[in-house]
Order: C-alpha cells, then structure tokens, then sequence
C-alpha cells in the first residue's frame, strides 16, 4: 500500500515544526535569560501560534500552518511526550545518604498521603461537571485532581537549583531525592486512571486489576530488567556489536510503551520507566548513551511537545479565572500543610519548613503531562486542562523566584534538626 502526502502538506508540516521550534527556543531561551524556568518559555513559544494569539488575529494562517496538520503534528507530540518522561526516568536517584532516609521517606508519606487525602475529600465540593472530559469517568478525575495536588517537578527544580549554584547542597539533595520517591508514586495513580478509563465497566475487581498489573509491571521493570542487561553485558558475547547501547537503549524504550499500552498501562509510564531502567544500568557506556538520547530529545522533541502544549490553550474560550484562583490557591495550600506538619514534626525550623513547602510546591513539567495525558483521553475538560497547565507555571515561576531571593540573602536553605548547624549559601547570582 502506498502511502503519500501531498507536497503542500508536507511544506505546511515543516513550515508548523520549523515555527514551533523557532519560537519555543527563542521564548525558553529568553525566559532563561531573566532566570525564569525554559519550560515556561517554549510553552509560551506555543501559546503565541495557538488560537489565543495567531489563531485569533490570523485564523486562516493558523487553520493552514498548524490545525490541517493536527494528526502528524500529534505524533511529534506523543513523541516528545514519550522522550520527555523516558528522560525524566534518568534523573532518579540511585542511592541515599544514611542520615538522609528517615527525612526522605517522612517526607514523601507526608507530601503524598496527606494531598491524596485532602484532594479526594475535596472533588465533593467541586463542581465535577465543569472538569469532567469525554469520556465521563469520574473516578479517573478524582484520582488526576488528587495527583494535580501532589505532583512536583524534579526537572524544573534541578534546573532551578544548578542555575543558583545550589545543586549539591544537602536541601536540594533532600528535595530531589524525595520528589523522585514521591512523583514515581503517584505515577502509579495515573497509571491506574488511564488504565481505568478503557475499562468497560468499574467495579472493584477492575480496580484491583490495574492496581495490580501497575505494580508487577513497576516491579519487573526495577528489580529485573536492569540485572538482564548488566549480566548480557558482562558476558561480552562475540555475537554483540560495538556500539550497541545507543540501539538497545531505543528498544528498550518502545518495548516498554508497548507492553504498557497492551496492558492498558498509560504508555507515558512505560516511558518513564524505561528511563529509570536505563539510569539503573551500572554500564558507564550506558550511561553515555542515554546522555546523546537526551541532548537530542532536549533540542528537537521536547521544545516541540512543549510548543504543542502551548497551542493547545485557548486562554480566550476556556480560561476560568474565578475557578483557576481557587484551585492554585487550595492546590498550595495543601502541599504547603502537608510540608511544614511533615517538616515540623522532624524539627526543622521555621525557614527551612518553608524553603521544603515551596520546592515541593512547585509541579512544573510533571503537572503538564498529567493535565496532556488526561485530557487527551478525555478524563478532564478543556477548562481543567487550561487550569492545570497554569498551575503548573505559577508554581515553577514562584519556586524560581522565591529560591533566588533566599541565595540572594544569604538565607540559609537547611537548617539541622539540632537547630544548631546551617547549611547557608555564599553564592554570587550571575
């Protein structure tokens, strides 16, 4: 079977990448440069093409560039997607300082249990109506709004943190490694409402079904594949090529978004998965490779999915703002008591509690996958979806600038259980 797309569509196809690149580089690399978070720049790079800017004073160039190439436009995006959370899956952390596991695992219970709870007692005073999507599941959006409240961005805030020369401080160690626990938990939630979503009928054997095939899935992935590999490895079988790892790291990639997907697992969560096998691999040459896939998914796809994101929101049809106010509003709140009960009871002080409430508070890129995901399967409506991508901003805006003002100070980030030792900053903002 042939398959062909006409030249005209195929230079409007380039013409859309080539403009969503150019401007998503452009708006991160200006965001970067007045210290703000890149993600917030491609995003906004996007939102410039989309319907609340071109589509509005332009349509028919938008309805041409961008609209008409919706399907091939959408693969990119899956793709970027994809690379994204297989990306992210490398940046967890491999081992824990002793001393460091106590406050980690008090803070990932504290920061995960207490939202989860806030946030599902909480959908009883929403109006449901308004944030359901199409496909009218309202146990998946409870579990997405409870996620929402949770979730945190360890990209954004590694990239805050080595922007301020603040990375290899025990509070960002502290934070990184706890918001790697914590997102890779609540995962498993979205996981489950996606999966729950194709489910004909729910009932509590589906609910203990995907429960179930989540966690094997999560399980084999972890403790299995990576001890697979490093023993083929060791073998130095004639049969394996040189240079191997770069292809074997690819398919390690698509076998894991394809066995999610048939399991009715959210393919994103195979990706990122696969990201955390690839970082567990002890094989430095791994290890390089992993790095060029990551170089190229943060020039290309990445901005691209971004971008995409970007034009997705239609600030002028589905922005409401009384509601986006209350739910950021409440959506800080809880994490920011969940923190400082959780912060508190560990006897840090004052600072310190409020230093883990902001970082913690910010959800960043995580946020915008989940507000994509679930609202490319219907789980949430348009207006949700606008709401969450915002919330995802105003958090990493307010994280960047809050962190920046402590160094600027010369506050210190972490201040000991003893109360007695700091760990204060001297670092010259650039």
């Amino acid at each position: 079977m042939a398959i062909t797309i006409e030249t005209a569509a195929l230079s409007n196809f380039f013409i859309a990448i080539l403009a969503l690149l150019a401007s998503a580089h452009l708006l991160g690399y200006l965001f970067s440069r007045l210290t703000l978070p890149r993600v917030v720049g491609e995003i906004v790079g996007g939102l410039l093409l989309g319907p609340t800017f071109l589509g509005h004073f332009f349509p028919d160039a938008f309805k041409t560039i961008f609209v008409e190439q919706g399907i091939l436009l959408a693969t990119l995006y899956w793709l970027g997607l994809i690379l994204l959370m297989f990306s992210s899956g490398f940046e967890l952390e491999r081992k824990f300082e002793k001393g460091d596991k106590k406050t980690i695992l008090a803070l990932v219970l504290g920061t995960t249990l207490i939202p989860l709870i806030f946030g599902w007692i909480a959908t009883s005073f929403f109006d449901l109506t308004k944030l359901i999507g199409t496909a009218n599941n309202i146990l998946s959006l409870k579990l997405v709004i409870t996620v929402g409240l949770a979730i945190t961005s360890i990209p954004v805030l590694s990239k805050i943190f080595l922007d301020l020369g603040i990375i290899k401080t025990g509070f960002a160690k502290l934070v990184l490694a706890t918001a790697t626990i914590h997102d890779v938990v609540l995962w498993v939630f979205i996981s489950i409402a996606t999966g729950l979503v194709s489910a004909a009928a729910i009932s509590a054997n589906t609910i203990f079904w995907h429960v179930f095939i989540s966690l094997l899935f999560f399980f084999v992935a972890l403790m299995i594949v990576p001890k697979i590999i490093d023993f083929i490895a060791k073998l130095q079988l004639r049969l394996i090529p040189l240079n191997y790892e770069l292809p074997v790291i690819v398919l390690i990639l698509l076998a894991f978004t394809v066995v999610a997907s048939l399991l009715d697992i959210n393919l994103v969560f195979g990706a990122f998965l696969a990201g955390i096998v690839i970082n567990f691999i002890r094989n430095p040459r791994f290890q390089e490779a992993k790095q060029h896939i990551k170089d190229f998914s943060m020039a290309f796809l990445i901005p691209l999915y971004f971008a995409v994101v970007g034009i997705k929101l239609d600030l002028l049809h589905h922005l409401d703002i009384r509601f986006l106010l209350i739910f950021i509003l409440f959506a800080i709140v809880v994490q920011t008591i969940a923190v400082l009960i959780t912060t508190r009871f560990l006897k840090y002080n004052w600072l310190t509690c409020f230093n883990f409430a902001v970082a913690l508070n910010d959800r960043g890129g995580p946020c915008i996958v989940l507000a994509t995901v679930a609202f490319d399967l219907g789980i949430i409506s348009e207006t949700f979806f606008v709401t969450l991508i915002l919330l995802a901003i105003i958090t990493s805006l307010i994280a960047g600038a809050w962190f920046r003002y402590v160094v600027k100070k010369g506050w210190p980030l972490l201040v000991s259980r003893t109360h007695k030792n700091a760990e204060t900053q001297e670092i010259k903002i650039q």
